[in-house]
């Protein structure tokens, strides 16, 4: 099986079938109690790492990561998807200003869909533009208008909840009902322990996230719309007169910096989700919850740096890559390649290369039809002799029914498999 790594790596691959046995393990017709107690614990085993495929790895890494004076944390590589430190990272959090990385995200999606353009001017209603204690805003005034992208600068760069209400109320009429197009998207990004019942992240004990969510959140905002992401590197926004400085202080301090976003919940408690990018390796940490703004942003920082530093993103297999060729049986035809249909990249300590193995198990025997990227097998990777991430493996291309004929051949050969 190719290993399709760079030069630099070659792994050790080994092949194996979930319905058939290993060549070392009893047969089933010589010891029928033997084979059903082997086969049972290797599939409570295979669903406990598919369900957690980064518990190994995350635990074999706590030792040497480093712990923050913060709430909770999470380091989340960009590029191969993967979290390389976490802490209390699913504990739901008031997500405060934060929110507005959701909010964003919804209303880029609005104008990508036609519903909504830059250039567009809105007029704020008395309620959008209505004085909150303390609370950040643009400076909006009732009936005078403004556009679209004045009002995403105020919402990304300034965190202005005058701005967030006034889109909320363009797209879905008031910002609560706003908050059930957010809850739609973070179900669809696989958000667990995230929950809207706001545009702006005022209080409420509905109104939840995590770290480990807004890692995720940020992800979406730059894979999904990279035309927008630029405006969360401004520092500074003039609007009515009023000059703003962005809260992201690691915009000043990491050149490296180019986002995203800053808030503070009633506890005076702070957070920070930046995004780093040096060369082609982007890496975002989410920092929840540190006494200061300035120490969670040099707590921000060290874990940004913790993660360049130790780790390194390869690219495994490239888009359309074989990672294997298997034997299907009742199709048009006889062979069919198992791979990615994009690029995939993991992330690893550095210098751990030479450690890596990939074993590929799949279900047998494989039967037509078969669908191109339907998941037919799972790749299981470990490190150092220990799980470390499973991939799911896809078909490269589609296998439709053989003829009838065919497909008895393929049904008698089946008999003596």
């Amino acid at each position: 099986m190719p290993n399709g790594l760079d030069r630099a790596y070659t792994p050790r691959h080994s092949i194996y079938t979930s319905s058939s046995p290993s060549p070392a393990e009893p047969r089933p017709c010589y010891n029928h109690a033997i084979a059903i107690l082997y086969i049972s614990m290797k599939y409570a085993l295979l669903l406990f790492f598919t369900l957690f495929p980064a518990f190994a790895y995350s635990q074999e890494q706590a030792s040497d990561s480093p712990v923050l004076a913060a709430n909770s944390y999470a380091l989340y590589d960009y590029t191969s998807e993967q979290f390389l430190v976490e802490q209390n990272a699913d504990a739901h959090v008031p997500p405060a200003h934060l929110t507005k990385l959701m909010t964003a995200y919804v209303v880029f999606g609005a104008i990508k869909q036609g519903k909504m353009t830059l250039t567009q001017r809105i007029i704020p209603s008395a309620y959008a533009t209505r004085m909150q204690t303390a609370e950040s805003r643009m400076f909006l005034n009732a009936g005078k208008e403004v556009s679209v992208e004045e009002l995403l600068r105020g919402l990304i760069v300034q965190s202005a909840n005058d701005a967030a209400r006034v889109l909320a109320e363009t797209l879905a009429n008031h910002e609560m009902a706003l908050a059930d197009t957010m809850n739609v998207e973070a179900q669809r990004l696989g958000l667990k322990n995230t929950h809207f019942i706001n545009a702006t992240g005022t209080p409420d004990a509905q109104h939840y996230s995590s770290a480990h969510d807004m890692a995720l959140i940020s992800a979406a905002l730059i894979r999904d719309f990279p035309q927008f992401y630029y405006i969360y590197a401004q520092r500074e926004y003039q609007y009515n007169g009023i000059n703003q400085f962005n809260h992201n202080r690691l915009l000043w301090l990491d050149p490296y910096v180019d986002g995203l976003a800053t808030g503070v919940n009633e506890s005076e408690e702070f957070y920070l989700a930046a995004s780093a990018k040096r060369e082609e390796h982007r890496l975002i940490s989410v920092v929840i919850g540190t006494a200061t703004e300035k120490l969670g942003s040099s707590e921000s920082q060290r874990l940004l740096n913790y993660g360049f530093q130790n780790f390194e993103t390869i690219r495994l297999y490239r888009k359309g890559q074989a990672v294997s060729n298997k034997r299907i049986w009742k199709g048009t035809s006889k062979q069919l390649s198992l791979g990615f249909l994009a690029d995939r990249y993991i992330t690893l300590p550095k210098g751990q290369r030479d450690a890596l193995k990939a074993t590929l198990e799949t279900r047998q025997p494989m039967l037509a039809p078969v669908n191109r990227g339907q998941q037919l097998g799972t790749l299981h990777l470990s490190l150092n002799d220990k799980p470390f991430l499973d991939l799911p493996v896809g078909a490269l291309e589609d296998i439709p029914l053989a003829n009838v004929f065919s497909r008895g051949v393929d049904n008698i050969r089946l008999l003596f498999q």
